[in-house]
């Protein structure tokens, strides 16, 4: 089953739409048939509900704009959307990959990252970070994680009930990792090893899980992971998967798929100045209930969304 869902009703027939601004609401309704969780009434000023930071594809490099792309602009960007979140409390924050641009050299690369990252080490709370191609075009993927001080480019972990996945597509259909200048960036995929882990790692969890991965799982163009179609069965069959956010494509666009939330979320490079920053924040409920409040060209809406595990039961956007 698919479903695209816009700012607008459009294709929904027979739904009651109304609009509203500012945030996305993900609400399976079903969650506790499916996954054993404590409540099925979620409020907005619930004490409990996690809250975590997002951005995604900073791209920083001290080099001149191209296009689009303001490279220089993503310090302050980032800077802006850690002070956002430290004053806000959140104790989690996810950098979603593309965290430094491309460079001719491998310490380019890393005075790059050094340089972004000493902003986003400012971050009061626990940072985790998904990687991107950008990441490890002349680095590995080694060199890129230790200067991040983590271990791994995909594991899970829990926080107040909710399991989250962080997942690792950089690699080539030949299961060869990205790194030192050896791929096309339209080819990337999750290897099979990679395919168990996550089977298992599902299998295991007792609770709802948020995936977050930088190439996209919900289409099958260039931006998408060769496998996603095996990948969101996966995701699909253990019942537990709530939503999937990615970036790498620099758009703002939300999907349901069977049942799943696949919200890509705009790249912070995009434009220059505050003004363009892009950023979010992810509020979870107690009942499973999804916030997604953007800033700046993050885009703003509400949508509500009511579903079983097969279909589409009733939409609302608000």
């Amino acid at each position: 089953m698919y479903r695209t869902l816009s700012r607008c009703s459009k294709g929904i027939s027979g739904r009651r739409a109304f609009i509203q601004q500012n945030a996305l609401y993900l609400v399976p309704s079903l969650l506790p048939s499916l996954v054993k969780t404590p409540s099925l009434v979620a409020h907005e000023n619930n004490e409990n509900a996690i809250r975590i930071g997002l951005i995604t594809d900073s791209h920083f490099a001290d080099k001149n704009a191209a296009g689009s792309r303001h490279y220089r602009d993503s310090l302050f960007k980032i800077r802006q959307a850690v002070t956002q979140f430290n004053n806000s409390s959140i104790p989690i924050a996810i950098e979603l990959g593309d965290f430094i641009d491309a460079a001719d050299t491998a310490e380019t690369e890393l005075q790059y990252l050094r340089t972004i990252n000493k902003a986003f080490q400012k971050f009061n709370g626990k940072r985790h970070y998904v990687l991107g191609n950008h990441c490890v075009w002349t680095l590995s993927k080694k060199s890129f994680l230790s200067k991040c001080e983590q271990n791994e480019s995909f594991y899970s972990f829990n926080h107040h009930g909710v399991h989250f996945i962080i997942l690792d597509a950089c690699f080539r259909s030949d299961a060869i990792p990205y790194g030192e200048k050896n791929y096309d960036w339209t080819d990337t995929e999750i290897p099979p090893n990679e395919q168990d882990w996550l089977t298992e790692d599902l299998k295991n969890t007792p609770y709802p899980t948020v995936c977050f991965v930088h190439q996209r799982l919900d289409v099958s163009n260039d931006y998408g992971v060769k496998s996603a179609p095996l990948i969101r069965q996966i995701l699909e069959q253990s019942g537990k998967v709530l939503a999937v956010f990615q970036g790498h494509n620099h758009i703002n666009e939300h999907r349901n798929i069977s049942g799943i939330h696949y919200c890509t979320l705009a790249a912070m490079v995009e434009g220059a100045g505050a003004v363009n920053n892009a950023y979010s924040l992810l509020t979870i409920f107690e009942s499973g209930l999804i916030k997604v409040t953007g800033f700046h060209q993050q885009q703003n809406y509400i949508c509500k969304i009511y579903f079983d595990r097969f279909y589409l039961k009733d939409v609302y956007l608000l």
